[in-house]
């Protein structure tokens, strides 16, 4: 007797989740690239621009489609604040490009993303491990 492979859900290694989790950690790669790439290259170029735009928005990307589903309100809200660090990095592009700005302007919005970054990379886990 004949059995026919069906696609089981559980084996199924590409997921969306795992798709915007890729996006999330290429992003945060490609901002800190942008950001060591002024002090690496000697020769002014504006690569660093463009390396830490796309990586803002990937981020950003990868943040808005991969929110809390869950009931806590505290971790609910944890994870709202670090798709806030997604729009401080946004922001930080807009300065890069932006004639009048500074380079005060886009690092102190890249600060302020990843202040927010390191606090809800400690606080998330923490919560999660009290919630159980």
């Amino acid at each position: 007797m004949k059995t026919e492979n069906k696609p089981d859900n559980k084996n199924i290694l590409v997921t969306t989740k795992t798709i915007f989790l890729w996006f999330i950690t290429i992003g945060m790669l490609l901002i800190a690239a942008g950001t060591v790439m002024p002090l690496l290259m000697q020769n002014g170029s504006d690569l660093f621009k463009y390396v830490y735009g796309v990586g803002a928005v990937m981020l950003l990307i990868g943040r808005i489609f991969s929110s809390y589903k869950g009931d806590n309100l505290r971790l609910k809200r944890l994870y709202r604040i670090e798709s806030w660090s997604a729009i401080f990095f946004c922001v930080a592009v807009f300065f890069m490009f932006y004639e009048r700005a500074g380079a005060r302007d886009w690092l102190a919005f890249t600060l302020a993303g990843g202040a927010i970054q390191i606090y809800t990379s400690i606080m998330i886990p923490r919560t999660i491990a009290k919630s159980k």
